[in-house]
């Protein structure tokens, strides 16, 4: 298995559905009308529903765990910051890159990203993981 390198970055093309927003709520138990109510949203600056924040930034929890490093990925930390509304059914792309590899502790940083169609940041983070194999 190669060992990553700063720089190294991976990013993947995804939408959500209404029905995994619907899904989310359930799990999560928020039940803000924001995210489902397509009546109340109208009435509020974004002019229909959007998606959870915290449904978005778990593409990362799969990215780490599936994809980049991968299996064997222990995800330590995550910040977020969400600079713009996500809505359903729109395509979206996450991207991580490496931007500190301490090797001695196979850890790794990476700059965590979701930028809408237009290239819009609409989150972004810092994320620290562990790899015992690949850092």
């Amino acid at each position: 298995m190669n060992k990553l390198q700063v720089g190294e970055a991976w990013e993947i093309t995804l939408s959500w559905s209404q029905e995994q927003v619907n899904a989310f709520a359930e799990i999560s138990g928020d039940h803000n009308p924001i995210h489902r109510d397509a009546t109340y949203a109208a009435t509020t600056p974004f002019q229909r529903p959007i998606m959870h924040g915290m449904l978005s930034a778990s593409v990362f929890s799969r990215i780490l765990g599936t994809e980049f490093p991968g299996s064997g990925t222990i995800y330590l930390q995550q910040t977020l910051s969400f600079k713009a509304p996500m809505y359903v059914d729109t395509p979206y792309v996450a991207r991580l890159e490496i931007t500190h590899i301490d090797s001695e502790r196979h850890r790794a940083t990476l700059r965590t990203t979701i930028t809408n169609p237009e290239g819009k940041i609409t989150l972004s983070g810092e994320a620290q993981v562990i790899h015992r194999e690949r850092l």
